[in-house]
């Protein structure tokens, strides 16, 4: 079966449907990750997306039953350039094709992934629509123009984070320190470093109030990692205001975003944005570059800084905003994914660092 993918410039490609027969709309982004798909598709920071693979050949490993960063696929459409014909792992399931299918996802493979990710480079994100119906002759002329008039009025959810967060309180027991953990779109992997190190938490909705996390007599909070504009998660900034002083708050990714914007900074919207394994960011207080997963599309303005956040991370390449420290309200964030799932492991050590403060600070 034939797919098409339109995007709002105008550009259109035709590929081959290995998804779902459907038709999407989302924020088109490309990630040059070289292996993690199946974290990449169940990462609820991408809900919203659709998604371009910059490596050619994708699928070749199948999916298992082990490498989801969550309970289901979020993102809204993938674009690949080959699908491979066999996935060659012992833990393989079922195909990535059968997947995508089982979700509802429609997939378009065959298509110039190098081009659509120059496109996004020099143009910026960009809405764009993906279909499995017939758009040719004079009928299917009809139904393109159809879907290119919904391509001008789609609008990115605004309500994204309350799509991708838990309804209710899950808590995982530990004999170490008790931290609540905000679920803003978190991904597991988070969730299976705090255990590792021994901590009990408690994992709340989105939109949970201060008065309920200080009511629980917890010796930290997390803001996670998400999907959107961290100016449209209006309840998760009061929520940190409301924090700020009375807990140690730690952040990721949007809740690193949040709790800059609760502290009084500002945020603004990538041209691109960031999404891959491969992004080198420096520790200005050690001089450490580490090779970083990154997944965000918005960043922390380096300018006009409140006089208690002090940036202690930044990108390389482009020298954004990737972490921030204040001593006088106890706030550590990164921007970048210190658990990785997929990347590379160089981060992994903040989540130990993050606990071990709470325990020279409670001696």
């Amino acid at each position: 079966m034939k797919a098409t993918i339109i995007l709002e410039d105008g550009t259109e490609l035709q590929g081959v449907s290995c998804g779902a027969d459907a038709t999407s709309f989302g924020e088109i982004v490309f990630n040059t990750g070289m292996t993690g798909y199946q974290e990449i598709l169940t990462d609820p920071s991408y809900a919203g997306q659709i998604v371009v693979m910059t490596y050619p050949l994708i699928g070749n490993y199948g999916i298992n039953e082990e490498d989801v960063e969550s309970a289901r696929i979020h993102l809204r459409g993938f674009v690949i350039k080959e699908l491979s014909d066999i996935e060659s792992n012992w833990k393989s399931v079922k195909s990535l094709s059968e997947y995508l299918k089982e979700n509802n996802i429609p997939c378009i493979s065959g298509v110039d992934t190098r081009m659509l990710t120059k496109k996004i480079r020099a143009k910026g994100v960009m809405n764009c629509v993906i279909t499995t119906q017939d758009i040719t002759g004079a009928l299917g002329k009809q139904l393109k123009d159809s879907l290119k008039k919904q391509l001008q009025e789609f609008k990115f959810p605004y309500d994204v984070v309350k799509q991708v967060s838990r309804k209710d309180v899950d808590v995982i027991k530990g004999n170490g320190k008790k931290i609540a953990l905000i679920d803003l779109g978190i991904k597991r992997g988070i969730i299976r470093h705090f255990v590792l190190l021994g901590c009990e938490i408690s994992i709340f909705p989105h939109d949970v109030s201060a008065q309920t996390i200080l009511d629980g007599n917890f010796e930290a909070v997390l803001f996670s990692n998400g999907p959107g504009d961290p100016k449209e998660a209006k309840g998760a900034i009061e929520t940190a205001k409301n924090l700020m002083g009375k807990l140690p708050l730690y952040g990721i990714c949007l809740g690193h975003q949040i709790l800059a914007l609760a502290i009084g900074a500002d945020t603004y919207k990538l041209k691109f944005g960031h999404r891959g394994s491969n992004h080198p960011v420096i520790d200005l207080r050690t001089n450490k570059v580490m090779m970083t997963a990154q997944n965000h599309g918005y960043a922390v303005s380096s300018k006009k800084l409140p006089q208690d956040m002090q940036i202690t991370h930044i990108n390389v390449n482009d020298e954004t905003v990737e972490g921030f420290c204040s001593p006088k309200f106890n706030i550590n964030t990164v921007q970048f994914h210190p658990e990785a799932g997929p990347g590379p492991q160089d981060a992994n050590y903040i989540f130990k660092d993050w606990v071990n403060a709470l325990l020279c600070q409670s001696k």
